[in-house]
């Protein structure tokens, strides 16, 4: 698999993830399913005159904001951007 980029928007209790494509989206969310309780997102939404999809991430005791962006940087796939989503 390719590199993709990825962004992080904290928006109090959830994350809006913001990623490159479509499947890279769907291959986030499984791989993501498997490192942590990821109990629910909400459905993937593809962003109108991009090649972008986001979906949130809610927050938890398990799942901080510091905590999402160091697992994002360990996934070698993931180019994780400094700007927000």
């Amino acid at each position: 698999m390719n590199a993709f980029h990825v962004w992080l928007r904290p928006l109090g209790g959830v994350c809006r993830v913001r990623v490159d494509g479509s499947e890279n989206a769907t291959w986030l969310i499984g791989r993501l399913g498997h490192s942590f309780i990821f109990k629910s997102s909400e459905p993937v939404r593809t962003e109108l005159d991009t090649h972008c999809c986001t979906f949130q991430v809610p927050y938890s005791s398990q799942v901080s904001p510091s905590y999402l962006a160091k697992l994002l940087t360990k996934i070698p796939e993931v180019n994780l951007m400094l700007e927000p989503a």
